[in-house]
Parts: structure tokens; C-alpha cells; sequence
């Protein structure tokens, strides 16, 4: 995502990740300068974060003092997967208060080849402020960006975003399951299924991978098992059972303990071992 930032000349664009060597190898590949949080002076118009989770967050805008380098009025783009508490405990915070610092929780879906041909979607949640800025940012590595309402609703249609992912994973499984078990040449059925009632985005890229058991690409399973329990805790206060939900968590949680949780989704079809 940042690499398709790059090629934005109008942007002096600074990267960081926790993992040094990241950063360097970004180095190497696009044009940008590494952010050295030792005595830094710069102040930025604006940051975009993209973490694993609340806690990641916290600990780099507040605990790194990194909203320490926002110039008063800058924005804050967020496209981790979070909870709703965690939009709350930014927002919330004195220092963003103060600067009056605008946050948009804006998670991605699309997955790694998404992100690697910037066609990422993205929905996004927010104040009715800087949204022509943030969204010309933003279209550099996405091809599809709708605001969904103010803070909260871009990480509230994350969480329905992953609750149809996920069933719709579990029902590929038990079909690809089904169809290798019974001999069928499965390149033919994908052919007659693509282009019905049954055709989606996981069924065209997942598949294929899903028959030759490659699984190496892609969402991973932990982070799913994250985004999940966020979702169906957030459907618990809304007095919802999400049966379905809850069994593919615990299907994705088998797969977790038997240490695969780096592989891709679409790995719920090794429980059936076929």
C-alpha cells in the first residue's frame, strides 16, 4: 500500500515499521525515507496506520508519541481491523482533542493481492472534514472507497465484511470437500459454478488454491480468528447469536492450535482432510 503511495510526487512520504528490516527492504524498492522517532522535528499534515490490532495501535499513536509528529488539524487514516472501544479510546484522547486531530477508521478488504495491485476496497468511518484529501490518498492503492457514516461504521461493516467471509469460506470447504471426495474434475465444476448463482470473490481466487491444497497467500488465520471474535462480540450486545459465525471460529481455532494459523483462510478445507 505505502509502495503505491510512493509514486505520488506531491506527497513527501515517510514510512515505519516495528520491524526494522522491513523498512529497509521497503527502502530499497521505493522511493520514501525511513521515520527515526529519536529526535525527530518533522510535524506531519496527516499518518496512515495499518496494524494487527487494538494494542498495536495504542502503542504507536499514544505510547510511541507518535501524535506528538501531527501538526494541529492533521488527520489520522487507520486501516487495521479494530473494536469499536479502541476508535472510542483515540477519539477520546486529550492530545487528539486538543490539536483537534480528525481520526478515520477505514479498514481494507481485498487481501494481499489487493493490496499488492492497489485495488484495495475501503470502507471508512469519520467526521465530514478533509474526506477530499484522505480520499485522493487513499486512491492510490484502492479502487473502490465509500464512506459509511461517522466513526465507528467503517470498522462496524469490517465486521460484517468478515462474518460473510466467513460462512461463505466454511460452505466452499464442505462443496470443494464434497466434489474431490467424489472424483469430479474439479477445474470443470469451478467452470460451471463461476458463472451462477453460487459464484464470488472466494470462489474465484480460492478455489483453484483450495483443490491443490496451496494456502500460503493471502488474510492468515489468526488474523481471522481476531476479527471474528471483535465481530461477534460486537453482534453479542446487539443480542444476536451468529451460530454459523461462531462454529467457523472454532473451526479456525482447531486449525490455530494445530499450528496453521499463518496460513490463508480458505485453509478451513484441511479439516476435512481430503
Amino acid at each position: 500500500m505505502s509502495g503505491h503511495l510512493s509514486k505520488d510526487r506531491n506527497i513527501d512520504l515517510y514510512v515505519f515499521n516495528r520491524t526494522k528490516r522491513v523498512t529497509k527492504k521497503w527502502l530499497k524498492k521505493y522511493i520514501g525515507l525511513e521515520l527515526k522517532l529519536q529526535n525527530t522535528k518533522i510535524k506531519f499534515d496527516g499518518i496512515i496506520t495499518c496494524l494487527k490490532d487494538d494494542l498495536s495501535i495504542v502503542e504507536v499513536l499514544i505510547k510511541n508519541n507518535f501524535i506528538e509528529l501531527l501538526k494541529p488539524n492533521a488527520f489520522v487514516i487507520d486501516h487495521s481491523t479494530t473494536s469499536l472501544h479502541l476508535i472510542e479510546n483515540i477519539s477520546s484522547n486529550k492530545k487528539f482533542i486538543l490539536n483537534n486531530i480528525s481520526f478515520f477508521d477505514a479498514p481494507v478488504s481485498g487481501g494481499e493481492v489487493g493490496a499488492i495491485n492497489g485495488t484495495l476496497s475501503i470502507m471508512y468511518g469519520g467526521p465530514n472534514k478533509r474526506i477530499s484529501i484522505i480520499e485522493s490518498i487513499m486512491q492510490s492503492y484502492s479502487n473502490k472507497i465509500t464512506k459509511i457514516g461517522p466513526s465507528g461504521h467503517g470498522q462496524l461493516t469490517k465486521m460484517v465484511n468478515q462474518l460473510c467471509i466467513a460462512g461463505l469460506l466454511q460452505g466452499l470447504s464442505e462443496g470443494v470437500a464434497l466434489g474431490k471426495l467424489s472424483n469430479l474434475n474439479m477445474t470443470k465444476v469451478l467452470e460451471a459454478l463461476s458463472g451462477g448463482a453460487a459464484q464470488s470473490w472466494q470462489m474465484d481466487n480460492r478455489f483453484k488454491s483450495m483443490v491443490d491444497g496451496k494456502f500460503d497467500f493471502g488474510f492468515a488465520v489468526d488474523l481471522m480468528i481476531k476479527d471474528l471474535k471483535i465481530a461477534l462480540n460486537e453482534s453479542s450486545s446487539n443480542d444476536l447469536d451468529l451460530s454459523i459465525s461462531k462454529n467457523v471460529l472454532k473451526r479456525y481455532e482447531k486449525l490455530s492450535e494445530k499450528k496453521m494459523g499463518n496460513l490463508d483462510t480458505s485453509s478451513l478445507i484441511k479439516l476435512f482432510n481430503v
